[in-house]
C-alpha cells in the first residue's frame, strides 16, 4: 500500500486504533471513509478532520455487508484499500458463565465480518490498478491470553486466513498486509487505556505508519513491542511467554 493517494475504507473507525489510523492516513493525502455501528462516534472523528467520510455498518450483521459494500463502491469508485479494523474483545470465565452469545458475537465481528466484507469488495478491488486488503490480527494470535479465549481464537484465525488470502491473490493486483498490534492504550477492553503495560496509542500509530512507508507490500506490519509474542514459538520461548502472559492459568 502506497502511503498516499489511496481511497481507504476503515472499519471500526470511530475510536481507538481505527480512528487514529484514519487521521494519520488522511494527513498523508489519502481519501478516508470510516465505518462503524455508532454514527455519532464516526461523526465526531469526521469533525476533527473535515473530508473524512462516514458510513454506518454493523460488521456482525451478515445481511448488511453486501448492500453496504455496493453503496461504498457507488459513493467512492476509487476505493482501493480496505482496513478490517473492527473488533471486540471480551473476558470469558468459562467455568462461571459460558456465554455462547458472547462467543458468537466475537466470531461474527472479528472473523466473519472481515471475510464477508472482503468477499463483497473483492470484485471491485480486482478492477483497480492496485489495491490492498489490510487485516488486523493481534499479538494474541500467536500466544493467547486465556481470559479472552474467543478473541484470541479469532485473531489466530485471521492470521491464518490472511496467509491463505495472500497466497491466493499473489498473482493479482492486490496486496494483503496483516497488522498485528500489541496491547495498545485504547478502550478495546476495560482497563486497556490506563494500563501502564499498554503501548501509547500515538506511539503505536507512528511506528505502524513508518512500517507502512518502509514496507508498502507487507506482508506483515508488526511494531517492535509485539515481536516477543509474534516470534515466541520461532524463538523457542513459547512456554515462557505463555506463562508470563497468563500467570497461574
Amino acid at each position: 500500500m502506497d502511503i498516499t493517494g489511496n481511497t481507504i475504507l476503515i472499519t471500526g473507525g470511530g475510536s481507538g486504533i481505527g480512528e487514529a489510523l484514519a487521521l494519520a492516513l488522511q494527513a498523508k493525502g489519502n481519501t478516508v471513509i470510516i465505518a462503524g455501528r455508532r454514527l455519532d462516534a464516526l461523526e465526531a472523528v469526521a469533525a476533527k478532520a473535515p473530508g473524512i467520510a462516514t458510513a454506518q455498518l454493523d460488521i456482525a450483521d451478515a445481511a448488511a455487508i453486501a448492500p453496504f459494500a455496493a453503496q461504498i463502491v457507488a459513493d467512492h469508485p476509487a476505493l482501493n484499500v480496505v482496513i478490517h479494523n473492527a473488533g471486540i474483545m471480551q473476558q470469558e470465565k468459562l467455568l462461571e458463565d459460558f456465554d455462547l452469545d458472547r462467543v458468537e458475537a466475537t466470531i461474527a465481528t472479528n472473523l466473519l465480518g472481515p471475510i464477508r466484507l472482503t468477499a463483497a469488495l473483492l470484485p471491485h478491488l480486482r478492477a483497480q490498478p492496485k489495491a490492498t486488503i489490510v487485516t488486523v490480527s493481534s499479538g494474541l494470535a500467536f500466544v493467547p491470553l486465556v481470559l479472552t479465549p474467543t478473541y484470541c481464537a479469532t485473531k489466530a484465525a485471521i492470521h491464518s486466513w490472511s496467509q491463505s488470502l495472500r497466497s491466493q491473490l499473489a498473482e493479482t493486483n492486490i496486496d494483503v498486509i496483516e497488522i498485528a498490534p500489541p496491547g495498545v492504550a485504547t478502550d478495546l477492553m476495560p482497563g486497556h487505556a490506563d494500563n501502564p503495560n499498554s503501548m501509547p496509542l500515538q506511539a503505536y500509530i507512528d511506528e505502524t505508519m513508518a512500517l507502512f512507508e518502509a514496507h508498502p507490500h507487507g506482508p506483515e506490519n508488526t511494531v517492535q513491542r509485539v515481536l516477543f509474542l509474534r516470534n515466541a514459538e520461532r524463538d523457542g520461548k513459547y512456554a515462557e511467554v505463555y506463562a508470563m502472559l497468563n500467570g497461574s492459568h
